[in-house]
C-alpha cells in the first residue's frame, strides 16, 4: 500500500529547545518528504530534512516523531533508535519530545569535501511492532571558508623585454565552499604596469592572469609589489589575499604552453605501483635552456595527491606511487605546472582529472539492525526474527548484493527495501526437536568474480508446555514380600518430560482409589519429587495378594500436563502360617478317636489326616509323618495324603487302644508344623449291615486336589456338597448307605429350603441324622473357593423296575438341567440321568440286592455332589 506524498515545509525563524535545556535560534527551511510503503508487514518511510552546516550542539533539525505520526510517549518503550553509517553520531533524537537535533557540529567540507550535494543517511528502527524508516538530512553549505592562495606571496621574474599585453598566469585561489559560496572573482591592487585578466576553465573554475599594461624598465625599478585579492560569492562576502612580488629581469620572453588546459585520464583502482596515468606535454618557443620545459605539481596539489601520484620533471609522466581506492575517492584533481629552465622562467599551470574505475574488491557487509530472540516455538509463520541490512562499497554491479539463507531451516528471508531484509519464520518451530538455530546469511555481490560474506544469526527457541510427561514403562509390575516393614520403599516410577525448565519439572502423586474398601492412601505413598513409592503398612499375603494403584506425573507448566501409569503390586507369600489339622477333630479338645475292626487286612484305611495351611505354594505343601505310636509296626501314614493304614492284620495280642502322634509339616523355609494325637480303638465286630461292603472294589482314582474341610456324620449316613465352580471335568465315586434293605440303591438328593422330598422313606432316612453345613476347599490352578455343604436326604427305588424307569424324575442338582449326564457303576451302566427329563433313570436291570458305588461324571464348570461312604472294608472320602 502506498500513501500519498506529504510535503512538510517549515520556514520561520524560531527558537528550538535543546536536549540539555538551552535554546538555540536557527533560521532555515526543513523540508520533509514522507513516503510510506507496506512491505512484508513493515511500514517503511523516507523523510528528508535540510539543515545548514556548522550548527551548534542541540540545534533543531525536525520533530521526527510528529512527522512520522508516532506517539512520543511510546518512543522509549518501543526502543526508538537511529542507526547511521557515518563515523560520528552527528544527529540524535530526544526521546522525551521526539525532536531530532544536532549532536555534533557538522563540517560539510570535511564530510563531503567539494561534492555539489551532501547528505547524511540515517535509519530509524522502532520495535513492538518492528518498523523501519529512512531519513536523509541534506547538509547545506554556509560561507564558512574564505578563498585562500597556496602561498601568501608570489614571486615572478619578468624580463624587461616583455611586451605590453603579455600574460603571466597566477596561482588560483581555492575556496572549500561550493555553489554561490565558492570563489567568484579576483582584484588586483592599484599599480602602474599591470592589470588583471580573469579567465574561466572548462570545469568552471576561475583563475587570474597578470597582464603587462605598460613596458617595464629594469633600470628604473627592479621590483614591483602588489596585492591580489580573491572574493567568494557568499553573504557576507569573504576574501583572501596574496602578495605579488615582481622582479624585472633581462629577456626570456616565451613561456611554456600546455597542449591542453585540462587533462583527463582513467585509472583502475588498486593499480600497481608505477602504472602510467598520462603524459603531460608543454612547449616553449625559446631556444636552449629558455626552451627546456620541466614539470611539477603546483602549490595547490593536496598532500594526498602527492602521496598517490608522482610527476617526472623531465618527461611529464604521471605515475601511481600509492594505493588508489575507488571507495575513498572516485576522482582526483591534480594541479600541475610547467616552466622552462631559462632565467626568469615563468610557470604555467594545468589541471589533470583522474577518474578512478571501480573493481570488485570489496565484499558485501552484513549488518544486523535488530534481532528478536528467543522466539517461542508456537510463534506463527511470518514472525519477524531479525532486520538485516547489507551494503557493498563498490559501485554498479559490483555493489549490487543478493542475500540468501539455507533452504533446510524453517525460516525465510524477505527483501523489504533496497539492501534491507527481514528474517521471518516459515513454519511452526519445535523446541524439543531443535532448541536453537545457527542461520548462516550469505551476501554475494554481482561482480565478476563475485565476492561474498557470511554472517551467522543465532536464533534460540523458547519452550512452551506442549508435551505431557512420559513414563519409562507402559505399566509397572512390583513384587513385595509380605510382612514388609511399614515405610519401606517398594518401587520407583520414572517419567520424562521433553520440555525444559518449569515445563519439565515433574511431581508425582497417587490418584484416589480404594483397596479392599479402604483409601489407597492408607496403603502406599509416593515421593512427589523422585517417584519412589513406599508401603504405609505391612502387607499380609493371606489377606491381600495383589492390588493396583494409578500414579500420575504432572509437570509445572501452565497449564500443567499430566500422564498416568498403572502399578501392579503383587504380594509374595512368606511361610508365616503353620498347618492346622481340621480332620479328624479332637472330641475332647486334645485327642481324636477312631474305631478299627480287628478283622481288617493290611492296607486298611483307618482314617485320613486333613490339614490346611493358609500360605501358598511350597509354603502350603504339607507332608505327614508318624512321630509316635503305641506299636510302630502296626500303622503307617502316607507322606502326602495323610492316610493312616494298617501295615499288617491285627492279632489278638495287639492292644485294643493304639495311640498315634502325627506331625504335619509344610515345605516352607524354615518349615512350620503341627501335631495331632489319635486314639484308635480296636473292636472285634461291626454292625452286620456293613458286611456286604467287603466285596466292593473301588477302581483306582487319580490324585485329586480336592480337600474336604471336615465332616462329622452318624455311622450310617451320606452327605453331599454342591456349587463348586471348577474349570475342568471331575469324576467322583459315590457309595450308597448300608441301610438299603428294600432296594439295590439309595440315591442322595439335595434338599434346599424350596424343595420337598417325594419319598417318605427317604424323608425318614433324612431325619435319622442331621447333616451339618460344612465347607470344602478345592485348589485348582491357584483359585480357591469355599461354599457350604447342602442338606441331603436319601431316596430308594424298587429293584423290580425295568430299564429306563425313573428313580427320581426331578433330580434338581445345581448344574444338572435339561441335558442329562451318565451315572456309571464300575464297567457297566446301572443308572443314567435322563437326557430329556433331567431325572435319574434305571440302566441295566438289578438282579439282586446290593450296594454299589456310582461314578457321576459332569462336563462343565464345577461339580454338584460329593458322596461320603462309611462302611466295611475300603471306604472313606473319595
Amino acid at each position: 500500500c502506498v500513501h500519498p506524498l506529504r510535503d512538510f515545509t517549515h520556514a520561520a525563524e524560531m527558537d528550538h529547545r535543546l536536549s540539555k535545556g538551552s535554546w538555540v535560534p536557527v533560521t532555515g527551511m526543513v523540508i520533509c518528504l514522507l513516503l510510506c510503503a507496506c512491505v512484508v508487514d513493515l511500514v517503511l518511510a523516507q523523510i528528508r530534512y535540510s539543515i545548514p552546516e556548522e550548527l551548534e550542539h542541540g540545534a533543531f533539525v525536525g520533530n521526527i516523531a510528529e512527522d512520522l505520526g508516532l506517539d512520543v510517549a511510546k518512543l522509549s518503550a518501543r526502543r526508538f533508535r537511529i542507526v547511521s553509517g557515518a563515523n560520528k553520531q552527528y544527529l540524535e533524537v530526544n526521546l522525551e519530545n521526539g525532536i531530532l537535533f544536532v549532536n555534533e557540529k557538522i563540517d560539510r567540507e570535511e564530510l563531503c569535501e567539494r561534492s555539489p550535494s551532501c547528505f547524511l543517511h540515517l535509519q530509524v528502527v522502532i520495535e513492538n511492532p518492528l518498523e523501519l524508516y529512512r531519513v536523509e538530512v541534506e547538509i547545506l553549505d554556509v560561507n564558512d571558508n574564505s578563498p585562500s592562495f597556496p602561498w601568501s606571496e608570489f614571486n615572478l621574474d619578468i624580463t624587461e623585454s616583455a611586451a605590453p599585453g603579455s600574460c603571466f598566469p597566477l596561482e588560483s585561489a581555492q575556496d572549500q565552499d561550493v555553489g554561490s559560496n565558492s570563489l567568484r572573482s579576483y582584484q588586483l591592487s592599484a599599480n602602474e604596469h599591470f592589470v588583471l585578466n580573469i579567465q574561466t576553465r572548462n570545469d568552471g573554475s576561475k583563475f587570474a592572469e597578470l597582464v603587462l599594461d605598460t613596458p617595464l624598465d629594469r633600470e628604473q625599478q627592479k621590483k614591483h609589489e602588489m596585492v591580489l585579492t580573491a572574493y567568494d560569492g557568499g553573504s557576507p562576502e569573504r576574501s583572501g589575499t596574496a602578495l605579488i612580488t615582481i622582479t624585472v629581469l633581462d629577456a626570456n620572453d616565451n613561456v611554456p604552453v600546455f597542449d591542453r588546459s585540462v587533462y583527463r585520464a582513467s585509472l583502475v583502482e588498486n593499480a600497481p605501483w608505477g602504472t602510467l596515468v598520462l603524459k603531460l606535454n608543454a612547449t616553449d618557443l625559446d631556444e636552449g635552456s629558455n626552451g627546456e620545459v620541466t614539470y611539477a605539481f603546483s602549490g595547490h596539489a593536496p598532500l594526498k595527491v602527492r602521496e598517490l601520484f608522482s610527476v617526472d620533471p623531465y618527461t611529464g609522466e604521471i605515475r601511481v606511487k600509492g594505493i588508489v581506492d575507488f571507495e575513498k575517492a572516485s576522482v582526483y584533481e591534480l594541479y600541475v605546472q610547467a616552466k622552462d629552465r631559462g632565467p626568469s622562467a615563468v610557470a604555467v599551470h594545468s589541471k589533470v582529472l583522474v577518474d578512478i574505475l571501480d573493481v570488485n574488491d570489496n565484499a558485501p557487509e552484513v549488518i544486523l539492525t535488530s534481532v528478536s530472540t528467543p522466539v517461542q516455538e508456537d510463534a506463527p509463520p511470518g514472525t519477524v526474527i531479525a532486520v538485516i541490512s547489507v551494503m557493498d562499497r563498490d559501485s554498479g554491479e559490483n555493489g549490487n548484493v543478493d542475500c540468501q539463507i539455507p533452504s533446510n531451516v524453517p525460516f525465510q528471508l524477505h527483501s523489504s527495501f533496497k539492501n534491507y531484509y527481514t528474517l521471518v519464520t516459515s513454519e511452526f518451530l519445535d523446541r524439543e526437536a531443535v532448541s536453537e538455530y545457527n542461520i548462516t546469511l550469505t551476501a554475494r555481490d554481482l561482480g565478476s568474480p563475485p565476492l561474498s560474506t557470511r554472517k551467522t544469526v543465532l536464533v534460540q527457541v523458547s519452550d512452551i508446555n506442549d508435551n505431557p510427561p512420559r513414563f519409562s514403562q507402559p505399566s509397572y509390575t512390583v513384587y513385595v514380600t509380605e510382612n514388609n516393614a511399614p515405610g519401606a520403599s517398594i518401587c520407583s516410577v520414572t517419567a520424562f518430560d521433553p520440555d525444559s525448565n518449569q515445563n519439565a519439572y515433574l511431581s508425582y502423586s497417587i490418584l484416589e482409589g480404594q483397596i479392599q474398601g479402604m483409601p489407597v492412601s492408607t496403603y502406599v505413598s509416593i515421593n512427589s519429587d523422585n517417584g519412589n513409592i513406599y508401603a504405609l503398612r505391612s502387607f499380609d499375603y493371606e489377606q491381600l495378594r495383589n492390588f493396583q494403584i494409578l500414579v500420575q506425573a504432572q509437570d509445572a507448566g501452565f497449564p500443567p500436563l499430566a500422564s498416568n501409569v498403572t502399578v501392579n503390586v503383587f504380594v509374595l507369600d512368606q511361610n508365616d502360617n503353620a498347618p492346622v489339622v481340621v480332620s479328624p477333630l479332637p472330641k475332647n479338645g486334645t485327642v481324636a478317636t477312631e474305631v478299627v475292626p480287628r478283622s481288617v487286612d493290611a492296607g486298611y484305611l483307618v482314617t485320613k489326616i486333613t490339614a490346611l495351611d493358609a500360605d501358598a505354594g511350597q509354603n502350603s505343601r504339607l507332608s505327614y509323618q508318624l512321630v509316635q505310636a503305641t506299636d510302630p509296626g502296626l500303622f503307617s501314614v502316607a507322606l502326602y495324603t495323610g492316610e493312616i493304614r494298617t501295615i499288617r492284620r491285627l492279632v489278638e495280642k495287639d492292644a485294643t487302644r493304639q495311640r498315634l502322634v502325627i506331625l504335619v509339616k509344610d515345605n516352607g523355609q524354615p518349615p512350620l508344623s503341627a501335631t495331632v494325637s489319635i486314639v484308635l480303638t480296636v473292636v472285634d465286630s461291626v454292625p452286620e449291615s456293613l458286611s456286604d461292603f467287603g466285596d466292593l472294589t473301588l477302581s483306582p482314582q487319580p490324585p485329586s486336589s480336592l480337600t474336604l474341610s471336615g465332616y462329622n456324620l452318624p455311622p450310617f449316613a451320606c452327605c453331599c456338597c454342591g456349587g463348586f465352580h471348577l474349570s475342568q471335568s471331575y469324576c467322583y465315586k459315590v457309595c450308597l448307605t448300608p441301610e438299603s434293605a428294600k432296594s439295590d440303591f439309595m440315591f442322595l438328593k439335595p434338599c434346599s429350603p424350596g424343595s420337598t422330598p417325594r419319598n417318605n422313606e427317604a424323608k425318614s432316612a433324612e431325619n435319622s441324622w442331621n447333616a451339618q453345613s460344612r465347607s470344602a476347599s478345592v485348589n485348582n490352578g491357584g483359585t480357591s473357593t469355599a461354599e457350604p455343604l447342602y442338606y441331603t436326604h436319601c431316596g430308594v427305588f424298587a429293584r423290580e423296575g425295568g430299564r429306563g424307569s425313573i428313580i427320581d424324575e426331578k433330580w434338581q442338582m445345581a448344574g444338572f438341567r435339561e441335558t442329562g449326564e451318565d451315572i456309571e457303576r464300575g464297567g457297566g451302566k446301572e443308572k443314567e440321568v435322563g437326557k430329556d427329563t433331567a431325572g435319574l433313570r434305571r440302566g441295566t436291570p438289578v438282579d439282586r440286592p446290593r450296594r454299589c458305588p456310582l461314578t457321576v461324571r459332569r462336563e462343565g464348570r464345577g461339580c454338584d455332589f460329593i458322596f461320603v461312604d462309611q462302611g466295611r472294608g475300603k471306604g472313606g472320602v473319595k
